[in-house]
């Protein structure tokens, strides 16, 4: 392990170990973990926001998500790159709506299984498995929400997720083929499409409830500070990977990544330097932090997992260039279609749509814009076909744009004269 590798690891254990600290500062430790425990029976699919029951509990399952991650990263015996930062700050993300340690592990060992049938490393599969734990909402659904008997529902819920993991091996890589990379949360797009036979076969069942939205509309302070203060530390650890005397060389690094297109599989540690790449992380939170307190709307448990997530994908794909162009485009399909710009819908949106930057990246600032604002109204359906199994409910209505607009733009780019290009 390179020595650069090295630090990352012990950067982001410093991360999960200072969020679970702090969950359990805030309230007495007993409480903490008891409130814990109560949000691992709880209800995962969209919109469950963890803070509504207790903010300390849920700093502390955020912490733990992320620590499984990190975990079956170092076991699985691959890079802490790109790809798997990527995957380890967005599952401390959704550890504030949706996620547990309970519903995460079934996925996970089901992909698991799916490598050993297909002879293939758990390395191979690992991105899979952790970003697979989209479909977590499964396994506590049948677990804990059709009233049937815990001695029937909790193998029923451990086995859904034990086959929904393992299917997804085979899926991903066919709807990698559909967007052509141009969208990147891809996994959020297979769990979509897997989740829409789970949520048809619940409903033929009679076994499919009603979606609700439990969106806690106040913010704490704690989470207020946490994502300034996590941008900063990002900022802190940029100048100590590549020092302090090579700020100058650091921040053109941050400047060149700010070219890149950010299709899939671009991992921007191996186009520039470590520090610029934190650097990029950092920026894309402060921007998504100021853009939701200009917008009015609460640092809540769903909109710090969008934040988190649009930070892990600073190196993976995104940065300031190519995701402003796809926000504009939602806020513009906010306003045109007469909604708040703080409501739960419009908010994550705007966050989440930036699994579409490659788009704006590839094809410019316009093409962005489109994609943004047919994103909006996507999204908000998309959830009720899959029944709000799928908490990469964005990466499933980015996957379908992405299909669309792609497909559009690249005949319309074949059948232009060439001559057109060449000016």
């Amino acid at each position: 392990m390179e020595r650069t590798e090295k630090l990352l690891y012990r950067f982001i254990a410093i991360i999960l170990g200072a969020l679970a600290l702090t969950g359990l500062a805030l309230d007495l430790p007993l409480t903490t973990l008891k409130d814990f425990l109560t949000l691992q029976t709880t209800g995962g699919r969209l919109l469950t926001d963890f803070t509504v029951f207790s903010v300390g509990a849920t700093l502390f399952n955020a912490a733990l998500v992320g620590t499984l991650g990190l975990v079956l990263v170092y076991f699985s015996e691959v890079s802490l790159s790109g790809p798997t930062i990527a995957s380890i700050f967005t599952l401390v993300g959704f550890g504030f709506f949706g996620k547990t340690p309970l519903n995460c592990l079934p996925i996970m060992a089901g992909v698991w299984i799916g490598a050993k049938v297909a002879r293939k490393t758990l390395g191979s599969y690992s991105l899979i498995a952790l970003f697979g734990t989209a479909l977590g909402p499964l396994v506590t659904y049948i677990m804990f929400e059709l009233n049937l008997p815990l001695v029937l529902s909790i193998p029923l819920g451990i086995g859904s997720g034990l086959a929904a993991g393992f299917l997804l091996p085979s899926i991903a890589g066919s709807m990698l083929q559909l967007h052509q990379g141009y969208n990147l949360y891809n996994i959020g797009f297979s769990c979509g499409f897997l989740g829409l036979f789970i949520s048809n076969l619940l409903k033929a069942a009679n076994s499919m409830e009603d979606l609700t939205i439990i969106w806690n509309t106040t913010s704490e302070p704690i989470l207020i500070w946490l994502v300034p203060i996590l941008s900063l530390v990002l900022f802190l650890f940029a100048l100590i990977c590549d020092g302090i005397k090579n700020v100058k060389k650091t921040f053109k690094g941050f400047l060149s990544l700010q070219q890149l297109p950010g299709r899939l599989p671009t991992d921007f540690f191996d186009a520039e330097s470590t520090g610029s790449t934190l650097m990029n992380m950092g920026f894309l939170g402060l921007g998504s932090y100021i853009y939701v307190l200009v917008v009015g709307a609460p640092l809540n448990g769903p909109v710090l997992g969008g934040i988190f997530t649009v930070m892990g994908f600073g190196c993976f794909g995104k940065n300031l260039k190519n995701s402003y162009p796809v926000v504009v485009g939602v806020v513009l399909a906010t306003l045109v279609f007469g909604k708040d710009l703080s409501a739960p819908g419009p908010i994550l949106a705007a966050l989440f749509c930036t699994t579409l930057a490659p788009i704006a990246g590839q094809f410019g600032i316009i093409a962005g814009m489109i994609a943004g604002f047919i994103h909006l109204f996507m999204v908000e359906a998309t959830a009720l076909w899959h029944g709000g199994l799928d908490l990469y409910n964005n990466g499933f209505a980015g996957g379908l744009t992405a299909t669309l607009l792609v497909a559009i733009l690249q005949w319309f780019k074949t059948n232009r004269p060439k001559e057109d290009f060449e000016q």
